[in-house]
């Protein structure tokens, strides 16, 4: 498995579906590799689940081969509708959230609808995708059927908080607005800590002012890399995770990382990453290691 490809997990599912077109548009910038990962997910004394596949009592061959057909045809449509790309399919045997974050340490992205064809339909946001998202070794961008478009003709939204991972996930965006030549949109936010009143006049306007200086340098370093990334900084009081629901809706792309300065760290994903990965209106990238 090649170290610069895309990986895409691939189910048949329309999800999965808008996460390779996704994917496929990815590829068509960077001239990067994109491979269809199926994983194939056997259950025990119920039967087996293959998503895209009527259960069955016990795995066959024949249920095999219909994966594989299944894989095969999907990569083959998509190297004929996009010829100049290397697209390729796979299938493996295992727990889909524990195969993917494996073989995200080979990939540079990995690309994820949020409901596939197995148990999960029901959940607001795929347990594999959740799961993925909070473990993965390259960043992942989860693609919800719904909001898969963004706003193609809009920018790059990155939530910055200055801790490390939002500062790799501003890197990452600087690099998807340089790639598709858009706009950058920096939001930190920032709030009083719990149980105290928020700070007005003066006093907001210092917390403010210092929130926007910490990004100095990082913001400097970044726009020597990418000069012709054009980049509004917003510093606001609130929650965070409502801000930047609210503002990707006229975004392309909003990243973010994995955690956060709050108190939620210990957690497997940050209250942020996740509820944008439920609720925002265009694509999520989290960004949790480069």
């Amino acid at each position: 498995m090649s170290g610069n490809e895309i990986l895409v997990g691939y189910d048949g599912s329309a999800d999965a579906g808008a996460a390779l077109e996704w994917a496929l548009e990815e590829a068509g910038r960077s001239g990067r590799p994109v491979r269809l990962a199926y994983v194939f997910e056997w259950l025990t004394v119920a039967g087996w689940i293959g998503p895209g596949i009527a259960p069955g009592v016990w795995p066959d061959e024949t249920a095999r081969r219909q994966v594989e057909e299944l894989v095969r045809k999907a990569a083959a449509d998509a190297s004929a509708a996009h010829p100049e790309l290397t697209v390729t399919g796979e299938v493996f045997d295992g727990p889909p959230a524990l195969v993917l974050q494996e073989r995200s340490a080979q990939a540079d992205l990995l690309v994820l609808g949020t409901r596939g064809h197995g148990g999960f339909g029901g959940l607001l946001v795929g347990s594999t995708a959740v799961a993925v998202t909070a473990h993965a070794h390259c960043p992942v961008v989860v693609i919800r059927g719904e909001a898969a478009a963004g706003g193609r003709s809009g920018h790059i939204l990155v939530g910055v908080d200055g801790s490390e991972c939002s500062l790799l996930a501003l890197g990452f965006a600087f690099e998807q607005a340089a790639a598709r030549r858009v706009p950058l949109r920096v939001v930190r936010a920032w709030h009083a800590p719990a149980g105290q009143r928020p700070p007005a006049g003066p006093e907001a306007r210092e917390a403010s002012a210092a929130d926007r200086a910490e990004l100095d340098e990082p913001l400097a370093r970044w726009g020597a890399t990418f000069p012709d990334v054009a980049v509004t900084v917003e510093v606001t009081e609130g929650s965070a995770a409502s801000l930047l629901v609210d503002a990707s809706r006229d975004a392309r792309l909003v990243v973010v990382g994995t955690r956060g300065r709050g108190g939620l760290k210990g957690m497997l994903l940050g209250s942020v990453s996740q509820q944008l990965i439920q609720h925002a209106h265009c694509p999520v990238a989290v960004v949790r290691e480069r």
